[in-house]
């Protein structure tokens, strides 16, 4: 019987409101015995803005822009931009959160144009677009558009012919570094051609985008192999497929090789890890997923330790190689500040 009723109530205020009507829910004949708080949908009167909205006893909801949103009441008073409660040039709050009542409700609720008003139990007034509560709303952020990962192997990322971007063009114009960066986000790893083969060119080429990372093994290393370090690295031997700096406090992920002694899960679980163990090696190790590079002077390789593992087969010969580590956050800022979703 109660779901009767209420589908019966919300097919007719389905048929009411898209009729532009506004509707209260309390003139239902049964409804106050059901619910006794008064729930109303208000309309707008422009069929193109095509916008909605409904005062809940602890929440707000919003139909606007294909989105049906929500916001708690306390949120919509923090997140207030008025001058006395943001600083909107230093993108800071003047408002002290904590002093907010949890259990605020606006005591008025009004739409004028594109914009809502809501007027606080204090007298005060919070404003906002409605597009910008779309963008900073939760479903808003769901349906928002980031940028691509191609989830690829050796295949995919052979018929996509992507293109290198050349040394002077990374260098000197925004438009080389943004289609850098666009592979680089895109694959998570990509190639810069024509770079003069020493090591403080390839230093500049890094610190067009990002920060050097500081590490154990300097700002910039450089080597040949000759085990001068005790790394496997630093040998000719054949490398898995791994991630870097594994050991660090921010790792970058996965490395097979630098695993510590497996000792903070009891007996039980560790048969299983080694099970899983077993099942993501196997995939890493499929040929389908391997792309093969070979590496020649002049040629620069970036690679997103987040997302795509390196190794090598062994070698004969002598072999110079340099590289540094760079901080994520700059790399994706970088990529922001050209106009990329990163």
């Amino acid at each position: 019987m109660w779901c009767f009723r209420l589908s019966h109530l919300h097919g007719r205020l389905q048929n009411l409101l898209s009729r532009g009507v506004t509707c209260s829910a309390f003139q239902q004949p049964n409804f106050k015995s059901l619910f006794p708080l008064a729930i109303r949908w208000h309309h707008t009167a422009s069929k193109s803005l095509n916008c909605a909205w409904q005062q809940h006893e602890d929440h707000f909801e919003l139909q606007y822009a294909n989105t049906v949103m929500r916001f708690d009441y306390v949120w919509l008073r923090d997140h207030c931009r008025s001058a006395s409660c943001y600083n909107s040039k230093t993108h800071q709050r003047s408002l002290d959160t904590a002093s907010v009542d949890l259990c605020i409700k606006p005591k008025t609720i009004r739409l004028d144009e594109t914009t809502l008003f809501f007027t606080w139990p204090d007298g005060h007034v919070t404003k906002y677009d409605l597009d910008w509560l779309v963008k900073n709303s939760y479903e808003g952020q769901k349906q928002k558009v980031i940028q691509p990962r191609i989830l690829w192997n050796a295949e995919i990322y052979q018929q996509a012919q992507v293109p290198s971007v050349d040394f002077q063009s990374f260098l000197e114009t925004n438009d080389g570094l943004k289609n850098f960066l666009q592979n680089f986000l895109l694959y998570g790893i990509a190639f810069v051609e024509n770079v003069p083969p020493t090591q403080e060119h390839t230093e500049k080429l890094a610190e067009r985008i990002s920060l050097i990372r500081e590490t154990i093994y300097g700002r910039m290393w450089y080597f040949t192999s000759d085990f001068s370090r005790g790394d496997t690295a630093y040998t000719k031997l054949a490398l898995d497929r791994h991630t870097d700096t594994a050991y660090f406090q921010e790792p970058c992920g996965y490395n097979n090789y630098d695993r510590a002694v497996i000792n903070t899960v009891p007996y039980d679980v560790v048969h299983r890890w080694y099970t899983a163990h077993r099942t993501l090696t196997v995939e890493l190790r499929r040929p389908e997923n391997e792309f093969w590079v070979k590496l020649k002077p002049g040629r620069v390789l970036f690679i997103d330790n987040w997302r795509v593992l390196h190794g090598r087969e062994s070698f004969t010969g002598y072999r110079q190689l340099c590289g540094c580590y760079l901080t994520r956050d700059d790399v994706l800022n970088t990529a922001r500040l050209l106009g990329l979703q990163a």
